[in-house]
């Protein structure tokens, strides 16, 4: 990490999170945490945060095109489409097939969602609720090139829904067959056909500013489902326990001052300047989290612990844990970073 650790972890709660905080406010928050994973300032950040990301996969992984990635936490986006088209313009053409990128959540932001996907052919969503805990088997069947159990087109074009296979996926699964069929359709030219017979796709989970959010026993939980039912998963962080990231965070809340006119502008937005200035609730909001956030950031060894801890087949010695920070911003901007992988696969 870039500075030493000043304090234990604390789960405290943001504001975000919580159900009373307006939606409309929300939403204008999130657009502020993606802006500053995508934006570059020039002179004072070599990259983007979420170029970053970009590199640090392909360097990783190797050649991306073997892999799905799934961001089970993907908000109103994030940097996914960000880095989905930085990873895919960094592979060889000519040796691989695009990666799929797919924005899930518990609570899903489909328009958001939507935009991005009509923006790269290799974005796609399910637009059902999908719970980081208990991956729905119809999606990573799909991924790894396996058929989901019903097509869903009709309902995509308007028409009645179909009667779904319900024997494969009972409990309610078929209509998650259903949503995945939708976002992942095959033989169209998307970009998602499956790969070739014999190669199947290996899963790599995303979680971009998002897994400080989940307390200890939800954390387990979803790296005990991840274990199980994947090939690597990518922790990436913007913030942490540090000095350099207290400050930093408030160097964020200073860009959204001078950044919110530009934005107001082009996005014809009024609400964002009156409660940036006027009532500067959005400012507040992503400082005051940012440094809960940092509160939360766990290190690469207790994520190891937590690996270990988590009761998943096969443990945590089937795995190859690598982490490092980038300094994304000067002078005190970094991204910290977990990047696990089976090691079978590595």
């Amino acid at each position: 990490m870039a500075t030493s650790i000043l304090f234990p972890r604390r789960h405290y709660f943001e504001i975000d999170d919580q159900p009373w905080f307006p939606d409309f406010l929300r939403q204008r928050v999130q657009t502020g945490l993606t802006l500053v994973w995508n934006l570059r300032v020039p002179v004072l950040q070599p990259a983007a945060p979420a170029q970053l990301v970009a590199r640090l996969l392909t360097t990783h992984l190797g050649p991306v095109g073997g892999y799905a990635f799934v961001d089970f936490c993907a908000g109103a986006g994030g940097p996914t489409p960000e880095i989905e088209r930085a990873v895919n313009r960094r592979r060889d053409p000519a040796a691989t097939a695009p990666a799929p990128f797919v924005l899930t959540d518990l609570h899903p932001h489909v328009t958001q969602w939507a935009r991005a996907a009509a923006a790269s052919p290799h974005v796609s969503y399910v637009r059902e609720p999908v719970d980081a805990t208990a991956a729905p088997k119809a999606l990573l069947d799909r991924l790894r090139g396996r058929p989901a159990a019903a097509s869903y087109a009709a309902v995509v074009a308007g028409e009645p829904e179909p009667e779904l296979e319900t024997e494969r996926y009972s409990n309610g699964d078929a209509k998650m067959s259903a949503a995945v069929d939708a976002a992942l359709p095959t033989g169209n030219g998307n970009g998602n056909a499956p790969p070739p017979p014999g190669q199947p796709r290996k899963i790599f989970r995303l979680f971009n500013l998002a897994f400080h959010h989940f307390n200890d026993p939800l954390a387990r939980a979803i790296l005990k489902d991840t274990v199980e039912t994947s090939d690597g998963f990518g922790i990436f962080e913007l913030q942490h326990r540090t000095v350099d990231s207290f400050f930093s965070t408030l160097l964020f809340g200073v860009g959204i001052l001078l950044y919110t006119p530009i934005y107001a502008f082009l996005e014809r937005d009024l609400v964002a300047l009156i409660f940036t200035y006027l009532l500067p609730v959005i400012p507040f909001v992503l400082v005051v989290d940012g440094w809960v956030s940092g509160l939360r950031t766990r290190t690469p060894d207790e994520i190891e612990a937590l690996l270990r801890s988590c009761g998943a087949e096969g443990g945590a010695d089937a795995w190859e844990l690598r982490s490092g920070s980038e300094k994304h911003m000067w002078p005190c901007g970094h991204l910290n970073w977990v990047i696990c992988l089976k090691k079978k696969t590595v």
